[in-house]
């Protein structure tokens, strides 16, 4: 086997693989039933449970029977997921998305959270070190012989014995 062969077999080998991972993300991407699943948890029941639409476990619910029919009316009717979504906003509000928009102020909803995480950290951190800029280790301390002698009475005073203290 030369080495033109070699080369074209793996090439062929690797153009095979590339194709069946790509059939293996592609599958069910453009099924009726996995985008109404995909739509309906990202939306919420407006009943007020504040359950995913598709989880909305109350019994005999007439939110989110009435709104997964329409759900389903949209996506049967050909409309992409934006507008579906966006008749859904149009309807009951922003309220029914799961997740905030990544446009305009809802942008905050996505960022806040971060810049408290990062503000405590660093107040955190400066409170640490203002606690600690203070001390001194207890070898620095004793620099003259009345300190070091002051240091040594405090210790011989507080020192357990060996019979465990108390």
């Amino acid at each position: 086997m030369g080495a033109s062969a070699r080369f074209t077999f793996w090439m062929r080998s690797l153009q095979a693989v590339a194709l069946a991972v790509a059939v293996c993300f592609t599958l069910g991407a453009t099924d009726a039933g996995s985008r109404f699943t995909n739509l309906n948890h990202r939306l919420m029941c407006t009943c007020g449970c504040a359950e995913i639409l598709g989880e909305c476990n109350h019994v005999g619910c007439t939110n989110s029977t009435s709104e997964l029919n329409e759900l389903r009316t949209g996506i049967a009717a050909g409309k992409s997921d934006q507008e579906i979504l966006s008749s859904f906003v149009g309807k009951y509000g922003a309220v029914v998305l799961a997740a905030p928009t990544t446009q305009g102020f809802d942008l905050v909803a996505w960022i806040a959270p971060f810049a408290v995480f990062a503000a405590a950290l660093l107040g955190t951190i400066l409170l640490v070190r203002r606690w600690t800029a203070g001390k001194q280790p207890e070898e620095t301390l004793a620099t003259d012989p009345a300190t070091e002698a002051l240091v040594k009475k405090i210790r011989r005073e507080t020192e357990s014995g060996s019979d465990g203290g108390y």
